[in-house]
């Protein structure tokens, strides 16, 4: 979602969430507005994602919705989205009420069962009708205080003829309720066996669910906790070169910032003056620090050491990586499995049928049961215990916790569907240049003429390869400068384009290139060709001096992540456009068995398009802009961010450290994800089956108990607070 370019796609914040049959009505309402071509509501973030064809009427969407019950409203979107509201305070603040008002009710009726003499000290001080009052008094209370929520989204669902978990509460305690007033204030209504109270039912049931639904949204928030410490890394004020304190907002490309020992960045920059270390474990997942000194990148929210730098901005706003990666977590945590479309459907159609078993149960007692009072305890219960909470929550909860773990890991899933299909994946093929290895070339072997030192070699052709613009020679200058070698002074620089470079040191002339620019000069190179390397040949006047050899070095963690493909049962593949030589050198040195040498980007779609053909689940592995057709054609395309953003456009999964090794941590987190949705799912779907019909008297027919609202608005509470505690089991999730 999006299905083509031309789509729009819309994200609002959808009111009155509290159930999966909430998520199905919402869906189809949204469905059914002016524009919208597809809606996927999330029950766990609260939002909406809506798919249209062009600008929405918004005002027109608002309107259906109201009518709907879901009101919604636009996602604000400023450059870094601030940290939402906490939902958990007001809960456990109507928690603390319900509770001090339930406890006096509770005692007074329950008190009795648990010790009899208290039950006879009640009778002989308070009475039996100021007993009654004082509970009808407190419940009362409960319900149109803490409880009042339950009836403000609850009615009108029931009005509406929509009615959702809301609904089945009010209808729950208000059964319970008005049968206890009755009792109290016209017991002569009723039978005199049946002269019961459940005050302590409809307050004890408030008050559990609100003590669920705060555990709930507590576990919730910390499942979201990912967004949270990403938005906290990032400074709120930076210091301007010359010394003035600015807000972040205020910041624009090209400014001049100073960033002192200890202090986070506060915008991508480029380096232009000082050194320091910076820790970038956010960005690469390395914990060692970094080196870091003129020319070279700084990115917003990264830790410096101990030095001092001054850095001009060059990425503000909502165009810093630290915004991109924010909105990424965002987006996969909003997003829905397939599997959670047939889950809504069920939970939509879930609470009518669970009205439908509560009048059926409770006609059946009413009719031949021993007394009304049971058909009452059993509707109730079969209303409070059917609620589908946990049913709706059991994946969204799962995709927040997972999705906020992988990328803290360094893995940002973009697409739902890739977590989903990520840990099907049977193939994996990658990209060479830049994804297994560095993508640049270097120094790899100096080799000279007997009697020549390396260092002398070395130092001559950097001399020249100074004013040289090419990547060979410039890899040639930087492994001189690492060396700390000192450069003759050169004169006469003369490039050659496609053959090498010439310059001048003193009277001699030194040639630096390939072999037929040796030919050229009547210098016989000698033999030292490897396939897997490319020689720079070096000669003075008409002597040979000798060779340096340059490649393009493996990522030191390529051999691992290989590795652990195949321990997995994995098949590994290489697709490059390089050549032969390069290709099986690479192939060799990781043990990938399936090595495609001089393929175009087409090529490299047409051999996945085959692969999926003879039913593989192929994910592939790039960096590149030539990477994103077969990005995108591939089950699965997981992108490196040290690569260019197309490619990263193109895919469902992102590295951001750019290590190949995060390809097994991302199906790892898959494969964990998916068990855990599992568990959730079996849960709350078993927990349905197999106390509905408890609560509906089953035991009871065979001389077992009645269960007692009490027990089932508790039960009810801890299956929603189970399938979320499960969830977040993925917050601490390691990798082997």
């Amino acid at each position: 979602m999006p299905k083509d370019h031309s789509e729009i796609v819309t994200r609002l914040t959808v009111g009155n969430l509290s159930c999966g049959g909430c998520v199905a009505r919402a869906e189809t309402a949204l469905g059914g507005a002016p524009g919208i071509l597809e809606a996927r509501v999330n029950l766990a973030t609260k939002r909406a994602d809506v798919v249209s064809a062009g600008p929405l009427d918004l005002s027109a969407i608002q309107a259906v919705m109201d009518q709907a019950g879901y009101p919604v409203t636009p996602e604000a979107k400023p450059e870094i989205a601030e940290p939402e509201e906490d939902e958990a305070a007001p809960l456990w603040r109507s928690f603390l009420i319900a509770a001090v008002l339930t406890l006096p009710v509770f005692v007074l009726e329950m008190g009795g069962h648990l010790y009899p003499p208290f039950h006879h000290w009640v009778m002989a001080t308070i009475g039996t009708f100021p007993s009654h009052l004082i509970q009808f008094v407190l419940t009362t209370a409960v319900l149109a205080g803490p409880g009042r929520v339950f009836f403000r989204h609850g009615v009108p669902a029931l009005l509406r003829l929509a009615p959702e978990m809301n609904s089945l509460v009010v209808l729950g305690t208000s059964a319970a309720w008005a049968f206890s007033t009755v009792v109290t204030f016209a017991p002569g209504l009723l039978p005199a066996g049946s002269r019961f109270v459940y005050f302590e039912a409809a307050a004890v049931i408030v008050t559990l669910i609100l003590l669920g639904r705060y555990l709930e949204a507590r576990a919730r928030g910390q499942a979201g906790s990912a967004i949270r410490e990403l938005m906290g890394l990032r400074p709120d004020t930076a210091t301007t070169a010359d010394g003035q304190r600015v807000a972040l907002a205020d910041i624009q490309p090209g400014d001049k910032l100073r960033l002192f020992p200890g202090e986070r960045v506060a915008v991508d920059g480029v380096v232009i003056e000082g050194e320091t270390y910076i820790e970038e474990a956010m960005i690469t997942g390395e914990p060692v620090p970094a080196p870091k000194g003129p020319g070279d990148t700084v990115t917003g929210g990264t830790l410096n050491g101990t030095g001092g730098l001054i850095y001009r901005a060059t990425h503000v706003g909502a165009d810093t990586v630290l915004a991109q990666i924010v909105r990424m977590v965002e987006d996969a945590q909003a997003t829905r499995l397939p599997i959670q479309s047939l889950i809504n459907k069920v939970t939509g159609v879930f609470v009518p049928v669970v009205l439908a078993i509560a009048v059926l149960a409770a006609g059946g007692w009413f009719f031949l049961g021993p007394d009304p009072i049971t058909a009452l305890v059993i509707g109730v219960s079969v209303l409070i215990i059917a609620c589908p909470c946990a049913m709706g929550l059991a994946t969204p909860v799962s995709i927040m916790a997972g999705t906020g773990r992988a990328a803290e890991l360094g893995v940002l899933f973009r697409k739902g569907d890739a977590l989903q299909e990520l840990g099907r994946v049977d193939l994996v093929a990658f990209d060479k240049t830049g994804t297994l290895t560095e993508g640049a070339p270097k120094v790899v072997r100096v080799a000279p003429e007997p009697g020549l030192p390396e260092a002398e070699l070395l130092a001559l052709a950097a001399a020249v390869e100074q004013a040289s613009e090419h990547p060979l020679g410039q890899a040639i200058v930087a492994e001189a400068a690492a060396r700390g070698l000192d450069l003759p002074p050169v004169h006469g620089f003369q490039s050659r384009t496609g053959a090498g470079v010439e310059a001048f040191v003193g009277d001699a002339q030194l040639r630096i290139g390939t072999e037929a620019l040796m030919a050229e000069a009547g210098v016989a190179p000698g033999d030292l060709a490897d396939g897997s390397e490319t020689l720079i040949h070096v000669a003075r006047d008409a002597d040979y001096l000798g060779a340096i050899a340059l490649a393009d070095p493996v990522k030191p963690d390529a051999a691992r992540a290989v590795q652990a493909l195949k321990d997995r049962g994995i098949a590994v593949a290489m697709l490059s456009g390089d050549a032969e030589g390069p290709v099986a050198a690479v192939a060799e040195a990781l043990g990938i068995e399936i090595a495609l040498s001089r393929l175009d980007p087409a090529q490299k779609r047409a051999k996945v398009a085959d692969w999926r053909k003879e039913k593989r689940k192929v994910a592939f592995v790039g960096d590149g802009i030539n990477d994103a057709p077969v990005l995108a054609a591939a089950d699965v395309g997981v992108a490196l961010g040290s690569g260019t953003d197309v490619a990263m456009e193109a895919a469902d999964v992102v590295l951001i450290s750019g290590a190949p090794s995060g390809v097994s941590t991302a199906m790892e987190v898959s494969r964990r994800t998916m068990r855990n949705i599992a568990q959730n799912l079996v849960w709350a779907f078993g927990y349905n089956v197999a106390l509905i019909p408890v609560a509906a008297g089953l035991l009871a027919i065979f001389g077992g108990p009645v269960l007692s609202p009490m027990l089932a608005a508790g039960a009810m509470a801890a299956s929603s607070v189970l399938v979320v505690m499960n969830a977040l089991r993925l917050r601490r999730m390691e990798m082997r």
